[in-house]
């Protein structure tokens, strides 16, 4: 049995192979990612649902949102206001959640199928969700005049012209992975904005892809924040901005 049908039938059929068990087994073979077929990936110890088939969370994600957090649980003077931007299955917003006790978290996301999932993950985590709260529309829309002190996006950022696996275009949603020929309308739009959306002493942080990294550093430098550095994730590319207002 290949390692992913092991998962599979430990994770979703406590070791049975079943019936359903071959049926997905055939879905795997077919080339649908693993997550999708399990339901859920982990992230950051927790579950994260993908019950309306958004993006799948990400090892690089994973990685920043751990950063993240573990810089901002220090900041426990008054309370956070944390916006994930581009949330999608909500799963850095939900990190927030189980790891900043003092934290509201927003989520914003455009698609409005990905509201049930993302209240989802926050309920099967276990989480508070009386610090939680949805706005769904185009970026900052429904935020409106709100401001926050953290603001965490992991938006479109791959070049349209770029060739993905098959495994990702023909299942993942093209709206979360490509953003314009540069790959950045999205950041674009999220730097020239961010700056009336934060509070004084607030960060911006923004995942980008390394063929673009160096521009989207150049956009957040014009957002009007006080520092803008690039970082480098665990393999060492070019796939973070971070912003200091």
């Amino acid at each position: 049995m290949e390692k992913d049908e092991r998962w599979l039938v430990n994770e979703k059929y406590g070791g049975v192979e079943c019936d359903a068990f071959d049926a997905d087994r055939k879905r795997l073979a077919r080339g649908e990612p693993l997550a999708y077929v399990i339901g859920w990936q982990p992230f950051l110890g927790l579950r994260i649902h993908l019950d309306s088939r958004p993006l799948i969370p990400r090892p690089e994600t994973e990685w920043w949102a751990e950063e993240l957090t573990a810089d901002s649980v220090q900041r426990t003077d008054t309370p956070l206001s944390f916006l994930d931007l581009c949330a999608g299955s909500g799963a850095i917003g939900c990190a927030a959640l189980a790891r900043l006790p003092h934290a509201k978290v927003r989520f914003g996301e455009l698609d409005p199928a990905h509201e049930d999932t993302i209240r989802k993950n926050i309920r099967e985590n276990g989480l508070d969700a009386s610090r939680a709260s949805i706005g769904i529309g185009d970026l900052f829309a429904p935020f409106k005049d709100e401001r926050f002190d953290i603001i965490a996006a992991n938006p479109p950022y791959v070049p349209a012209g770029r060739t993905l696996d098959a495994n990702v275009t023909d299942y993942e949603p093209n709206g979360a992975l490509f953003s314009g020929t540069d790959g950045l309308d999205l950041i674009r739009r999220i730097c020239a904005d961010a700056a009336t959306h934060m509070n004084e002493g607030g960060e911006l942080w923004l995942e980008c892809d390394e063929s673009n990294a160096d521009q989207a550093l150049t956009l957040a430098r014009r957002s009007g924040a006080k520092r803008s550095e690039l970082r480098t994730d665990p393999y060492g590319r070019k796939r973070l901005v971070v912003s200091y207002f």
